[in-house]
């Protein structure tokens, strides 16, 4: 029986990172299968619900006000269209709906109490409710647990060595700060990061050690590749490889056993191959729908076609402790 550990040294992960790929992935895959059902992957919907118009400076988003690129700024969604959206992710499949905020913090307003409902309105739909809307302190956190919120992404986005030349208006120790928020408040934590974004190997290595080490894992832990966007200050960044890709989840389903690693932005730049290559490597989560954010994803009938080809199912809802709700296909689909 693999052992869970909080434990990871620097050099231990480093040395899983960098085993030829083919022992990489057979690892990883040994270690998914003793802990996952290799067949089921999580489908997961992200919606914009406030977009652009951010005043951070993270290098790679194309909200941030103070670069200029195509993303149409928009307040936040009204509450039913908003809950109509996630009631259409459910008939295509998704068991968790994600809604994410182009906030540097959330404040105790009339934007926030309207968040809370459609936190509501759509843990009433039985499905597992996310959200992203940057910093949250101890009582926001709990307001979102009491509201019914099952998960909050907090990104780490890469090592805290790199950190300071992505980010400037937000430090490494305000994340981690947010995320023990969330803990307390006892709400699931998501949290990863993503590559090619100029930094070293031994970069992405040091943002999985502090992910690994963690009291407690994060439930779910997105990997994500850079998707480069004109007008912001990494749009002409490389693609990222499948390769690289496959190392991060690996890694993380290695280090990390029982969490959702979920194969994030990136996505509709591989080919059916490659994403396999990535299920294969331990990942078990996607978004579904044509768009993350503001950057483009998979349509959910490629997904499906996806799916049947490589005989997967999605995995049901509240899988970890509560009460599942039954999968409720829709007809014509194949997720």
């Amino acid at each position: 029986m693999t052992e869970i550990r909080n434990d990871w040294t620097k050099e231990e992960i480093e040395k899983i990172y960098n085993q030829p790929i083919l022992e990489l992935i057979y690892q990883a895959a040994t270690v998914h299968r003793e802990f996952n059902d290799p067949s089921e992957v999580q489908v997961c919907t992200l919606l914009s619900v406030k977009t652009g118009g951010c005043p951070e400076d993270c290098a790679y988003c194309p909200q941030a006000a103070r670069y200029h690129t195509d993303v149409k700024v928009h307040k936040l969604l009204p509450t039913e269209q908003v809950l109509e959206s996630a009631r259409i992710a459910k008939e295509n499949g998704s068991t968790r709906f994600c809604m994410g905020a182009a906030w540097r913090e959330v404040r105790d307003n009339r934007d926030f109490d309207r968040v809370l409902d459609m936190v509501k309105g759509i843990n009433e739909l039985d499905m597992e409710v996310c959200c992203t809307l940057g910093m949250v302190t101890e009582s926001q956190a709990q307001k979102l647990k009491d509201a019914g919120l099952y998960a909050y992404n907090h990104n780490l986005d890469t090592s805290e060595e790199h950190y300071d030349d992505i980010i400037s208006t937000r430090t490494y120790d305000d994340r981690l700060d947010t995320i023990g928020n969330v803990r307390k408040a006892k709400i699931s934590v998501c949290s990863g990061g993503i590559i090619g974004l100029g930094e070293q190997h031994k970069d992405r290595v040091g943002m999985l050690h502090t992910l690994a080490t963690m009291e407690e894992h994060p439930e779910s832990v997105p990997v994500n590749a850079l998707v480069p966007v004109e007008g912001t200050p990494l749009e002409k960044q490389p693609k990222v490889s499948v390769w690289e890709m496959v190392r991060m989840i690996a890694t993380a389903r290695i280090t990390m056993p029982k969490a959702m690693v979920r194969l994030s932005a990136g996505r509709v730049r591989m080919n059916q191959e490659e994403q396999a290559l990535c299920f294969m490597a331990g990942a078990n989560s996607i978004f579904a729908g044509d768009k993350l954010l503001t950057t483009p994803n998979p349509e959910v009938n490629e997904d499906a076609e996806l799916f049947q080809t490589l005989n997967l199912k999605p995995r049901k809802s509240f899988k970890n402790g509560e009460p599942a709700v039954e999968f409720q296909q829709i007809p014509g689909a194949n997720l």
